[in-house]
């Protein structure tokens, strides 16, 4: 199995965790801010879910099965999963790092395909960059305090 391979396969456990977390904080956010977490939320899921398939195509493009197992995505993924279920304020940070260990597999996927001087797989890898960077940016923007 070739090192982009390997790389794309834990941008995929990576993306899918952060998938299933932001979908259960989803439907599990309650408070005063409610409905802008809820809706926030459910754009990021629905961004995280059209990008699975993209990713496991992009897999199979390479002639690799694609691991599509909790278990796998356990073995493959650093994305840890809330047993309880925190307070939105929580849920938020636990999102922006969740968000951050995506952003690192996926450089480290860009950097394989730039060795395996793949053009097609590092313009789709820098898409998914710019989402999970614009995702950070608007979780970010959602907790700020005050004007630093």
């Amino acid at each position: 199995m070739s090192d982009l391979a390997k790389s794309l396969k834990v941008v995929l456990a990576d993306t899918f965790k952060m998938y299933m977390l932001t979908h259960k904080y989803h439907l599990n956010v309650e408070g005063g801010d409610f409905y802008q977490y809820h809706k926030l939320f459910e754009s990021i899921y629905d961004e995280l879910w059209t990008s699975v398939d993209a990713i496991a195509e992009h897999i199979r493009a390479l002639d690799e099965y694609v691991p599509f197992s909790f278990g796998r995505f356990d073995e493959l993924s650093s994305v840890e999963d809330d047993v309880k279920i925190p307070t939105a304020s929580v849920m938020m940070e636990r999102l922006l790092s969740t968000n951050d260990i995506v952003l690192a597999s996926l450089k480290a996927a860009v950097e394989q395909a730039k060795l395996a001087n793949d053009e097609g797989v590092i313009n789709f890898l820098g898409s998914r960059l710019e989402a999970h960077t614009k995702h950070g940016w608007f979780i970010r923007a959602t907790t700020k305090k005050s004007r630093e």
